[in-house]
């Protein structure tokens, strides 16, 4: 199996956003399971009642932090796209590139894959100007202009 780091997103802007988030992951982690890798999201692990409250911003970037420094026993980092890129996700990208593991984009609902740096496919300019929107730095909207369809 391949360990790998799992994004995506967490909190939402309302309760319903935030637990339809949550069943998305659920589905991810299926599908990387699936794959035969072994995915950590620490999204759902560290935000368990009694753990750490997401809500207060010292606690997130806790678990985020936690959640990133597996990242050095992690092969690659996979990055769920269908519901948006967030802001803890593109950071997690972000760090992938440090400390330089490999960045899978994927799609459940498309049944497609992506690796980073490469070339760009057809069609993709649409989903590139969504991302960058919802991550919110231009970093981003580089980094998804420039995937390609493997």
């Amino acid at each position: 199996m391949i360990r790998v780091i799992l994004e995506s997103p967490y909190r939402g802007t309302t309760e319903e956003e935030t637990q339809a988030n949550i069943e998305y992951a659920r589905q991810c982690l299926r599908d990387s399971l699936l794959r035969g890798e072994a995915p950590i999201a620490s999204h759902l692990l560290y935000t368990q009642p009694g753990v750490l409250d997401d809500t207060k911003s010292e606690e997130r970037q806790h678990g985020i932090d936690a959640g990133l420094i597996w990242g050095s026993a992690a092969e690659r980092t996979v990055v769920y796209i269908d519901r948006g890129i967030s802001h803890g996700m593109n950071y997690g990208i972000l760090r992938a590139d440090q400390e330089q593991r490999q960045v899978i984009f994927r799609s459940l609902y498309r049944n497609q894959e992506w690796f980073g740096k490469g070339e760009s496919i057809d069609g993709y300019s649409d989903w590139s100007t969504q991302f960058s929107s919802e991550a919110g730095t231009p970093e981003a909207g580089r980094r998804m202009d420039n995937l390609r369809v493997v």
